[in-house]
């Protein structure tokens, strides 16, 4: 259990930097995408901006608990298990979820893909993480 919650910790700090990394390059780079925030549909009371940086901790945290019940199960070398969980969460998650997003929700198809890949992206760098230090 300490390896998952250590892990799952390590990782939460890692994607929360990757997260302020990856939000200065979308600012930066798709002015137009940003705008897009701006919207109604979001939450702009900042009332709830904690949540925000919560949530990596939250996802590594039950990505660990995921990676320690399958990882005996993904094989390859440490590039290919972090890859392939990356892939797994997100066909089995991520896809759904933005499938969801965009049909009920009036955003653009390029943000949903770019939450798409965000998601992949952000178990992609957890595999490598609890590959290191949980194998």
């Amino acid at each position: 259990m300490k390896k998952i919650i250590t892990a799952g910790l390590v990782a939460g700090i890692v994607l929360l930097a990757l997260s302020f990394i990856i939000m200065v390059v979308v600012i930066q780079f798709f002015p137009s995408l940003t705008d897009e925030y701006f919207s109604p549909v979001f939450n702009s009371s900042g009332k709830r901006d904690l949540l925000y940086y919560f949530h990596p901790f939250v996802l590594s945290l039950a990505l660990s608990w995921v990676w320690d019940r399958f990882k005996d199960i993904i094989k390859g070398n440490f590039i290919l298990r972090g890859i392939e969980f990356g892939l797994i969460y997100g066909l089995v998650a991520t896809l759904p979820s933005m499938w969801i997003t965009y049909s009920a929700i009036d955003i653009s198809l390029p943000m949903i893909g770019t939450w798409l890949l965000y998601g992949f992206g952000q178990a992609v760098v957890a595999g490598f993480i609890f590959e290191k230090m949980n194998p």
